[in-house]
């Protein structure tokens, strides 16, 4: 799922931005204005991961961001702006951690393996990764 929130970013004197995405309720900040744009995607991504692991929606982004409504409000020059993620792609590039799965082969198939020095493992990832491989890669 793609999405472009609403984001607040507020300059502090030390040139250093607070970054506030209101509609899921989550901040951050960044060194520079490019540093708090990465920051806000990984701060909408992280938090539209938790909620999805937590079975719940991920909102959709509003349109009517007020400034005064922001947590920063008066802390510094302030301007919004949007930031997008692809919640998919985000989660492909920090989920990756290894999950055992139990598969079932003939055993004529497990020993030609064997024989022929083959990584099942790799195999069975580079399968599913030519069959959904196109449909869910990470662009």
């Amino acid at each position: 799922m793609k999405e472009a929130y609403q984001v607040i970013f507020t300059k502090k004197k030390n040139g250093t931005y607070f970054v506030d995405v209101p509609d899921l309720d989550c901040i951050t900040e960044g060194k520079s204005m490019s540093d708090a744009i990465k920051m806000a995607r990984d701060a909408i991504g992280l938090k539209g991961i938790d909620l999805e692991d937590n079975g719940k929606r991920i909102p959709n982004a509003s349109r009517n961001i007020d400034l005064k409504n922001g947590i920063f409000y008066g802390k510094g020059e302030t301007i919004v702006s949007y930031v997008d993620v692809d919640f998919d792609d985000y989660r492909k590039s920090i989920d990756n951690k290894i999950v055992r799965r139990n598969v079932s082969i003939p055993n004529w198939m497990n020993r030609s393996a064997e024989r022929e020095k083959l990584n099942v493992s790799k195999v069975l990832q580079d399968a599913i990764f030519a069959l959904i491989g196109n449909k869910y890669s990470i662009s």
